[in-house]
């Protein structure tokens, strides 16, 4: 079990967070209220007018109707109530969301790219769905139903209390007993929600990895990990609930049966009796608590909605806030512009976590119109190196400058228009192909954006589906396969025709259809450029200009391929152990 307690947005942040609609939360708290208060008219207005028939030898028909007046009145103005509250509920909820989602949209904007490659996109799922449901469930309902279910209780009690005390004090025992036994069954709900929401996190990365995943896992017989990784996030939500069902359906059931109108209504008859059997009550006094009093537990259901609600949305503020707290990356007070686009790396040290260091020391050149190759082990920190020329994060030492200013000296946007990035995972957005080219130049017409899918050897793929640059993409039905994919992104890295290309070696999961293709594409991007390769298959970078062996973070051997191989060090035993594999 999970032994603390997940986060809460603390009240005053999250005041601050509802600012904008401090006013509209007042008054959905206010109609809600008012609402339930006035709701309790009607029961009032019955049990006077039985009175009146009951307790006197002729009924004053003037009193009568004037109880039947202010019962209707009652009735009605509970419904304009309610309306209103829902009204201003609404108008809260879609104010507060449209503003958490453009700031959201803006945070991320400036927050390291590093970050989204960490976080996934399950965070971002989360954040973008399920925390803004829970914030709506809070304006729209909850708000307006704790208040009046609240006000309805406290005037129902005041009301008895003022027609006989004692009475009163017994009929609101059994909703009190209920409210103490229902907290006892929630003792441990901090512990157990923390549990649930760290396995719908997993639910949420395994479902997005599933769904992505799936088509290219099964052609290649992994299908089932992915499936079973998604089985397991829901195995554990599911053992997670079990367990809170089997330690609370005890006290939660008497929590239940406390707070049905039956058992009021059994032990307002009760200790009506008694009362008037001892004569402290006559019959008619006794009349309205069973009207009013067997009521009592419908408000029970409403505010402990609503107290869960209010948890829940304070859970949801708290991981909002987070990533509206996330740090952005610094900007130049008097950004610099760089002469020339040679990188230099100078004593690079890095750490994610500020503790355990995956680069020590990387230091290089890459001059322009040269190919560099970054090859070593899994884990060697190849990725890690190549996302900091982009500013994917800051490094934690040295420098890494283009054109001799350090990197965190220009501009963002001056920095990644300098830079094209072509990784095997290829993203594409819901549009058409020609936008997903357009997308790295907004500007460019359909002449360039031809121009670019000719050079990427993607031209004729396009022409031939039946709706050319116009056809759709999306993640099920594209027009366009694996490679096919790989040579849009290629075409999107030439229309951006940035003086810096940094490659995730993008042939490295193709057959050798594709792989021709692509290698034809990349020599028309990488012309002229100054070229950083993560290079997975030595053979691809056979003709480097210069090839730097990481291992452990540090470059333990650099140089062209025949001198690396003649010195019969790492990259030697790395390019036998491939030729060993391929001859296998």
């Amino acid at each position: 079990m999970i032994s603390h307690h997940p986060p809460l947005i603390p009240w005053r942040d999250a005041v601050r967070m509802l600012r904008p609609v401090h006013g509209h939360v007042i008054a959905c708290a206010c109609l809600g209220a008012i609402g339930a208060a006035v709701g309790l008219a009607p029961y009032v207005a019955i049990t006077e007018i039985a009175r009146q028939f009951l307790g006197a030898a002729s009924a004053d028909r003037a009193v009568i109707w004037a109880w039947v007046g202010i019962g209707a009145a009652g009735a009605l103005a509970r419904l304009v109530f309610v309306a209103l509250d829902s009204h201003v509920g609404h108008h809260a909820d879609a104010k507060i969301l449209h503003r958490l989602r453009v700031r959201l949209v803006e945070r991320l904007g400036v927050v390291p790219l590093g970050w989204f490659r960490r976080a996934g996109s399950g965070e971002l799922k989360k954040a973008m769905t399920g925390d803004l449901e829970d914030m709506h469930d809070l304006f729209a309902h909850a708000i307006g139903g704790f208040t009046g279910a609240l006000a309805g209780l406290l005037v129902g009690i005041g009301y008895l209390s003022f027609v006989d005390l004692p009475m009163a004090a017994i009929t609101a025992a059994v909703p009190a007993l209920a409210l103490l036994v229902y907290r006892f069954s929630m003792r441990s709900m901090p512990e157990h929600t923390a549990r649930l929401i760290a396995a719908e996190r997993r639910i949420s990365v395994a479902a997005v990895e599933y769904a992505d995943g799936f088509t290219v896992a099964r052609t290649y017989g992994g299908g089932g990990r992915l499936l079973e990784r998604f089985r397991a996030a829901t195995d554990e939500h599911a053992a997670a609930f079990r367990v809170w069902v089997r330690e609370v359906r005890y006290s939660s059931a008497l929590s239940r049966i406390l707070s049905s109108e039956l058992t009021v209504l059994a032990v307002v008859t009760t200790g009506g009796m008694i009362m008037i059997a001892i004569g402290r009550l006559t019959p008619i006094e006794l009349l309205p608590f069973l009207v009013v009093g067997v009521g009592l537990p419908t408000s029970l259901i409403p505010m402990i909605h609503g107290s869960i609600a209010v948890r829940t949305a304070r859970l949801a503020g708290a991981h909002l806030d987070g990533l509206l707290s996330l740090p952005a990356l610094p900007e130049p007070e008097q950004p610099r512009r760089p002469e020339g686009f040679g990188v230099e790396l100078d004593e690079v040290e890095f750490s994610y976590d500020g503790t355990t260091p995956v680069l020590r020391g990387v230091t290089a050149t890459l001059r322009p119109g040269t190919l560099t190759a970054l090859v070593g082990p899994s884990g060697a920190g190849k990725t890690t190196l190549a996302t900091l020329v982009p500013r994917f994060y800051d490094v934690t030492g040295g420098a890494i400058r283009i054109g001799g200013v350090d990197l965190r000296q220009l501009a963002s946007t001056e920095l990644l228009s300098s830079v094209s990035l072509v990784f095997q995972d290829v993203v594409t957005v819901r549009d058409t192909i020609a936008e997903n080219i357009r997308i790295a130049r907004p500007g460019a017409d359909l002449a360039e954006i031809e121009a670019a899918a000719r050079a990427a050897q993607l031209h004729d793929v396009i022409m031939a589906l039946p709706d050319g640059y116009d056809t759709v993409l999306d993640q099920t039905v594209s027009g366009l396969s694996g490679g096919e994919r790989q040579r849009l992104t290629i075409a999107r890295a030439i229309i951006a025709d940035a003086p810096i290309v940094i490659l995730d070696e993008a042939t490295a999961a193709l057959d050798p259809d594709h792989e021709a293709a692509v290698q034809t594409a990349l020599s028309a991007l990488v012309a002229g450029k100054t070229v950083l390769v993560i290079a997975h298959r030595l053979q691809t970078i056979t003709e480097a200009d210069q090839i730097l062996v990481l291992d452990a973070g540090r470059i333990v051997e650099r140089g062209r391929h025949r001198e690396l191989l003649d010195r019969d060090g790492r990259y030697a035993r790395l390019w036998a152990a491939q030729a060993i594999e391929a001859v296998a």
